[in-house]
């Protein structure tokens, strides 16, 4: 006679065996079909962990630059009106923001001075001396944060009576003559210990020019940030101001600042200035061109910035202050946009309130 424990193992294979074989007479319709209900999205995003798991996209203080406004004097703060929040800051003043941005994780700062006006004039006589506001920033930004990294622009746009990014010769921007002066400006910058030049300016040939005038001179580890894709927008009003380029601008940038119809001639003008030696290219603005962001990265791979622009931060500013939109949430997700079409890192006002913010959740 067999053991109970015996029966009751044969009566369980008995028992697999046969639900094995009702699966296998099972008809199609019992088995689950793709889609709805078998597929249910919403599983991925029910919990906060799993949402985080799953996320595609990540953003850190490592992605943010911060572009910081330099003023002459000490102790001097100036409020920008269109830029809530927003001021320029004397040399003193920005050396603090400076190490402010290093205990935030930022890994770079971006210079633009507020030129005096008595200063400017048609040569751009300002831009190429080695005591200017911007050279003198550097120094003293270096003397006491030595490792973060700082990103002057190469234009002449703060330094001309006429408010241009190029010399003006017969009413028209000449490209060549300013090519001279842009490669003196990006060796003083250099000099005093620009880590990263970045030519704003969109003259044709320049990138190359300065890439030779930085390997001839001994510069041959500072980097280039070229604008490659800078657009004639109009969301850089409130960035004029607040260099005071704005009031002295004569005309308009459509003869060297890009058509904002074109897409397939951003690519053109990438691919000429990695061929001239660019480390890295721009595309400026942020949100409204995200589309060409996601074709420069890639067609080319290398990395890719963008810069969230003065007019970008004055409209989710200005929503915030009246309450139509949440402060923190949209931008940090205006920021997340950039990054999504393959942005590697992004210029933005919003830097160190956003690098707190993702420094807490943490």
């Amino acid at each position: 006679m067999a053991s109970p424990s015996k029966d009751a193992a044969k009566d369980k294979t008995v028992s697999l065996r046969t639900e094995r074989a009702k699966r296998t007479d099972a008809k199609p319709a019992d088995v689950p079909q793709a889609g709805y209900p078998a597929t249910r999205l919403r599983r991925n995003r029910r919990a906060d962990w799993s949402r985080r798991l799953v996320r595609e996209t990540t953003l850190t203080p490592d992605d943010l630059i911060w572009p910081i406004f330099v003023i002459e004097g000490s102790g001097q703060r100036q409020p920008i009106e269109a830029m809530p929040g927003v001021d320029r800051l004397s040399i003193d003043l920005a050396v603090k923001a400076a190490e402010h941005a290093a205990t935030l994780g930022l890994p770079a700062i971006a210079l633009f001075p507020n030129t005096d006006p008595a200063l400017r004039d048609e040569a751009a006589s300002q831009a190429f001396n080695p005591g200017n506001l911007v050279c003198r920033a550097v120094r003293a930004i270096k003397a006491e944060v030595p490792d973060l990294g700082i990103i002057c622009d190469v234009a002449l746009d703060p330094y001309t009576s006429h408010g241009h990014d190029g010399l003006l010769v017969d009413g028209e921007i000449d490209n060549d003559k300013t090519i001279e002066v842009l490669i003196a400006q990006a060796l003083v910058q250099a000099e005093a210990g620009c880590d990263i030049l970045a030519p704003s300016d969109m003259m044709d040939g320049r990138i190359g020019a300065i890439r030779a005038a930085l390997e001839t001179n001994g510069f041959t580890q500072t980097q280039i940030l070229s604008y490659a894709a800078k657009y004639a927008s109009a969301f850089y009003g409130p960035f004029r101001d607040a260099v005071g380029s704005g009031q002295q601008l004569h005309g308009d940038k459509k003869t060297y600042q890009m058509d904002p119809a074109n897409g397939d001639e951003a690519l053109r003008e990438v691919a000429l200035d990695v061929a001239e030696g660019a480390d890295m290219v721009m595309v400026k603005p942020g949100l409204a061109y995200l589309d060409i962001v996601w074709r420069v990265k890639e067609a080319f791979g290398l990395p890719t910035f963008v810069y969230q622009t003065s007019g970008e931060y004055a409209m989710l500013a200005a929503a915030s202050e009246r309450g139509w939109l949440d402060r923190e949430r949209v931008i940090l997700e205006s920021l997340m946009a950039c990054k999504r079409a393959g942005a590697d890192a992004i210029f933005s006002y919003f830097a160190p309130e956003a690098a707190k913010r993702l420094k807490d959740d943490r």
